[in-house]
């Protein structure tokens, strides 16, 4: 047997395309912009919790990826041999490494440059394509692993949930260990001697311990492009980093403007919530929505916009001949144009007592990091729209049964029909219409829900381990409330149902009144689920984004100070 076929015996097997391997012609084309260098038994390639230098191809020998190396806990996570590749998704978007790779057989690698790869990615498509499927596959199966860092606190603390929430939205491999039901917590407090009162603590490589951090100082400690304390003046600041926002981040920046998108939580929006979208032009097999989100994130990278997170906007003030953004840590960034694409955060169910069930066993999206909390249980989703059907669809492969409740008396009113017919066909889906939850039952989790069919009055017990909540959402314009017109539900007015409520006097110098998506306030605009008559779809809210873009051109041009160039840098998209 000779060595490449020894060390591909050992290898761990490709699941789910996470461990493909390079043609021959991809790692000559590769071995152009790196070198080759030689491996020793035992040698550290790179460690977890630090930044990627590199991007290696195995030539020879093999290599271990270890979680919590040299720790306690230590575990292999793959093998890989000649061919393979090694690294995951926070190669490419700057986070620190959620393992560390080590030599097993002395052998050879092929070193690239991580800036140079960066490059490569977005500019190979084939090469592009089997390097992203691949790091998506590997942090998915790290997040299901309970890879990464830990989150030790109460389940009925704010702050332990607010982590949790931030580390699941950012799809970030973590494990959170339960103070009060978790038997590796006693440990961990008397090791790191920390009180009970001083958690939630997030720890990370066996030594690291942040005290109840703040969703920025987690940020920064995995690599997250954390806001810096000032930003400069940009051309185009687009508040929001969901399907709209990206959007506008990827045409403002391939457009030539100086573009920042900041988001408050996450990128992604709701649509990085949903575990499957079928109906997005381009994919007729389906996509999920943190796959979308990751891929559009690549794209903001390549064509140079910043993307900011944690960030949250407080406040939205004129001033010249731009705007100055405030946010809620008290730095201010100053732009040309403002494109608001906040989105909107889904309604909470108000049943008694379901409180302190929240982010236990009661949910407001369906990811992997909810579903693998399932265990073969039955559960049951609350809505009738797509979100709902969506999370249904993709509880029925984790849990035993779903309860699909629904108010309304006929699925079709709010779903569409290719969910409906999924939906309705799933042997595992027992969809319950003019159904309401009254009440839940549980002491340390969901056990049992009460339920009321509002057209009987009569009501039953239903035996659900959690709760996954979808019944409409509301937008995130408190803080614009005052600053610019919003409707009665607080959406925010565009084009000509804005021109009405627009001051006279600030409009009259520029001789037009609001543009198709433009607010009261002239080069402010709104795009998305945020925008008061939207569509609420993924593919309508990313065209929203892109044509805010063609309208920003539009008001610098009238304004006097048109875009870099004679317009529009890239038309083709």
């Amino acid at each position: 047997m000779d060595p490449e076929t020894q060390g591909a015996v050992r290898e761990t097997p490709d699941r789910y395309g996470a461990f493909p391997r390079l043609t021959p012609e991809q790692l000559q084309d590769l071995a152009a912009h790196g070198e080759r260098r030689g491996t020793a038994e035992g040698e550290v390639l790179y460690r977890e919790g630090e930044p990627f230098r590199e991007f290696l191809a195995v030539l020879g020998g093999t290599v271990g990826m270890l979680h919590d190396h040299g720790g306690p806990d230590e575990r292999t996570v793959a093998v890989h041999g000649p061919g393979r590749f090694l690294g995951e998704l926070g190669l490419l978007e700057g986070q620190a490494a959620f393992e560390t790779a080590v030599v097993r057989e002395t052998g050879e690698v092929l070193a690239v440059p991580v800036e140079r790869q960066r490059a490569l990615v977005g500019s190979d498509p084939l090469l592009g394509d089997l390097i992203l499927r691949a790091y998506l596959g590997r942090r998915y199966l790290l997040i299901g692993l309970g890879a990464g860092f830990r989150i030790l606190g109460s389940s009925y603390s704010r702050d332990t949930l607010r982590l949790r929430e931030f580390a699941a939205r950012n799809r970030l491999p973590h494990r959170w260990v339960d103070l009060e039901k978790d038997g590796e917590a006693e440990a961990l407090l008397r090791r790191f001697a920390i009180r009970p009162d001083e958690t939630p603590v997030v720890l990370w490589q066996g030594e690291r311990l942040l005290r109840n951090p703040s969703n920025a100082e987690l940020a920064r400690l995995i690599g997250l492009p954390a806001p810096s304390p000032e930003h400069e003046r940009c051309d185009v600041l687009v508040v929001g980093a969901g399907p709209a926002g990206l959007a506008a981040a990827v045409y403002g920046a391939s457009d030539g403007l100086t573009t920042v998108t900041v988001d408050a939580v996450a990128a992604g929006g709701q649509a990085a919530t949903s575990s499957r979208i079928e109906n997005y032009l381009g994919f007729p097999s389906g996509i999920s929505g943190g796959e979308l989100v990751e891929r559009a994130v690549l794209q903001v990278h390549k064509f140079g916009a910043r993307l900011t997170v944690p960030a949250e906007v407080s406040g939205l003030t004129p001033q010249d001949d731009g705007y100055v953004v405030t946010f809620t840590d008290g730095s201010r960034a100053r732009a040309g144009a403002v494109v608001l694409a906040s989105g909107v955060r889904y309604r909470r169910l108000e049943v008694p007592g379901i409180d302190r069930l929240e982010g236990r066993s009661v949910h407001y999206a369906a990811t992997v990091h909810e579903a693998g909390l399932c265990r073969a249980d039955p559960v049951a989703v609350v809505g009738g729209g797509n979100s709902a059907g969506q999370a249904a669809l993709f509880l029925a492969g984790h849990a035993s049964r779903v309860h699909l409740l629904v108010r309304g008396g006929d699925l079709n009113a709010d779903m569409s029909r290719y969910l409906v017919d999924q939906v309705r066909q799933h042997p595992k889906i027992e969809v319950s219409l003019h159904t309401e939850v009254r009440g839940v039952a549980g002491e340390e989790g969901l056990e049992s829900l009460t339920v009321e069919d509002n057209a009987s009055g009569a009501r039953r017990e239903l035996r659900a381990a959690a709760l996954f909540v979808f019944i409409g959402a509301r937008p995130r314009t408190e803080w614009l409330r005052g600053v610019l017109a919003l409707d009665e539900k607080g959406f925010v007015v565009t084009g000509a149902d804005a021109g009405p409520a627009a001051d006279a006097n600030r409009w009259a110098p520029l001789g037009r009144g609001p543009l198709l998506l433009e607010t009261t306030l002239p080069g402010v605009f709104a795009a998305g689920d945020v925008r008061s008559g939207s569509v609420k779809r993924v593919a309508s809210a990313a065209g929203e984004g892109a044509m805010a873009i063609r309208l920003v051109h539009e008001h610098r041009e009238r304004r006097g100070s048109p875009a870099a160039g004679s317009g529009p840098a890239h038309r083709g998209g």
